[in-house]
């Protein structure tokens, strides 16, 4: 862990507050950031309790006549093997947190409640509960971005710390303020992490569980990033003996120089432009201005042109695609990304590190052993080898 950590370094960025930057010459590939989570809750509605994930790990849940060991007190949460259960009883599910969502199920029962909402209460449960285990995780958290000041998670903060406050049973330590409980959930806003459910090619994926990852919420984000998340939910990582399975295992998707930022990006890098911009304000509070946003954001100040355009539309549109494809072929043929300021920057990123599987827009980084031009994807796992795709049953 200590030659990871030392890949990366946290730097005051102005205008992008903490952030991680290369300390180092860094490869395509190499493991930057391994990171376990200090916080970890179910993203199901608490009707019906009982789900396809363990109360623990989150791992899928093995099938029929493998017994699957349940809790005894609530009999809602059910857990991969005994281990499970039995850590679970000192961290995700301790007896005052199963009692909590018991009664808060309960309420659930005669008082709908917005699926929002109840992500909320079981997160503010969740808190609680990493405040009567950790006293220095629970400052790790609170040293996370997010203020009690954002009117949204000042509104939630009321309506659920009113409600748990009536159907739940205080922690030793009491409740939380309404202040405190506002800025709690900003921080979740604004850091958590989904572990998703596995792919497929025929539904959308959605998440099982929420984490916070205390060193991973610090990359900030960018839509040509050169690094993303890999997780193993179902899986330790193959790359890494010592990980848990609800570790995030962040890649380098190509080199980069020394003081270079390393950057994320927080949704598939498919979305267009509008899309991000509307995602990141509503999602995270800020707009993006990387190099690829304004190169499109001209793009977008020239669409009510085309428009009256009218005849003129569908021949400037050939020409676009015309274009776009001479851009791709130069690109293709080149060994080093284009440049930020090239008319399309991204068009290299695309060819080269996106997954062209169906339904899954995942990115691409090489696999972390040395020399290697197989590369994984981080959503469902094929591996690409020069221009063929293998699965990873085929490696």
């Amino acid at each position: 862990m200590g030659e990871r950590e030392e890949a990366l370094k946290v730097v005051e960025i102005p205008g992008r507050g903490r952030s991680l930057v290369a300390s180092q010459p860094l490869k395509g590939g190499q493991i930057v950031l391994k990171d376990s989570p200090i916080i970890l809750y179910s993203a199901l509605p608490l009707i019906p309790a009982s789900s396809s994930y363990c109360g623990h790990c989150f791992r899928t849940l093995p099938l029929p006549p493998q017994p699957i060991p349940s809790c005894p007190n609530c009999n809602s949460e059910r857990f991969c093997n005994h281990n499970c259960l039995s850590a679970a009883s000192t961290s995700t599910h301790t007896p005052w947190l199963c009692q909590s969502l018991l009664r808060l199920r309960h309420h659930h029962h005669s008082s709908s409640l917005s699926l929002e909402h109840q992500l909320q209460a079981r997160f503010l449960l969740a808190a609680h509960n990493l405040a009567n285990l950790s006293s220095p995780h629970f400052q790790t958290l609170l040293s996370l971005q997010g203020q009690s000041d954002d009117p949204e998670s000042a509104a939630a903060a009321q309506f659920i710390l009113s409600l748990i406050s009536s159907v739940c049973p205080p922690p030793s330590s009491g409740w939380f303020s309404l202040e405190l409980s506002a800025a709690l959930l900003a921080k979740d806003k604004l850091n958590g992490f989904g572990l998703m459910e596995p792919f497929s090619e025929s539904a959308q994926r959605s998440v099982r569980a929420y984490g916070i990852y205390p060193k991973a919420s610090l990359f900030n984000h960018d839509c040509l990033p050169n690094a993303c998340r890999f997780d193993y939910v179902d899986s330790a990582s193959p790359f890494d003996n010592n990980s848990n399975n609800t570790d995030i295992i962040v890649r380098m998707i190509h080199d980069v120089p020394q003081g270079r930022e390393v950057c994320l990006s927080y949704f598939p890098v498919n979305e267009n432009f509008p899309s991000r911009q509307k995602r990141l304000r509503e999602d995270y509070g800020f707009g993006c201005d990387c190099d690829r946003c304004r190169v499109e954001a001209q793009w977008s100040d020239h669409e009510g042109e085309e428009e009256q355009g009218h005849g003129e539309e569908e021949e400037e549109e050939e020409e676009g695609e015309e274009l776009m494809d001479e851009d791709v072929d130069q690109t293709m043929a080149s060994s080093a990304e284009p440049e930020p300021e090239s008319d399309f920057p991204h068009a290299y990123f695309f060819v080269r590190y996106m997954c062209d599987r169906n339904n899954c827009w995942g990115t691409l980084a090489p696999l972390p052993t040395p020399k290697s031009n197989v590369m994984e994807c981080n959503v469902c796992g094929n591996l690409k080898n020069d221009d063929q795709q293998l699965s990873m049953d085929d490696a």
